[in-house]
């Protein structure tokens, strides 16, 4: 549930200049990174992200919001919680404190 994974091939950011995907070598068989070529050079960072809270009417910010009903139910008066759904606005996108590594980054940071 919400991994950016890439889905085509030949679109990757990080792709090496060799055909076949085999991963750029570099001196003494190591993995290099690949050269920012043109308009589309990526960085294997990530210094934003999508916010996953929202914007109530009064300008409150949170994950979910409920309103407290009353339900009558065989003569008693019992409080219940309804989430609310309407009138929500998204975050937005958020900045991240510390930059992070993209998923689709094709180096092995740590071998165990």
């Amino acid at each position: 549930m919400g991994a950016s994974g890439s889905k085509t091939r030949g679109l990757w950011p990080f792709a090496s200049s060799a055909a076949g995907g085999g991963g750029a070598e570099g001196p003494g068989g190591q993995q290099a990174l690949a050269r920012p070529r043109g308009a589309r050079a990526a960085t294997p960072f990530v210094f934003t992200r999508r916010g996953s809270m929202y914007y109530d009417e009064d300008g409150d910010l949170a994950h979910e919001f409920y309103e407290e009903t009353i339900v009558t139910k065989n003569g008693r008066k019992r409080a219940k919680l309804k989430r609310i759904h309407k009138n929500l606005i998204p975050q937005g996108i958020v900045k991240l404190e510390h930059p992070r590594i993209h998923v689709d980054f094709p180096v092995i940071i740590c071998e165990v």
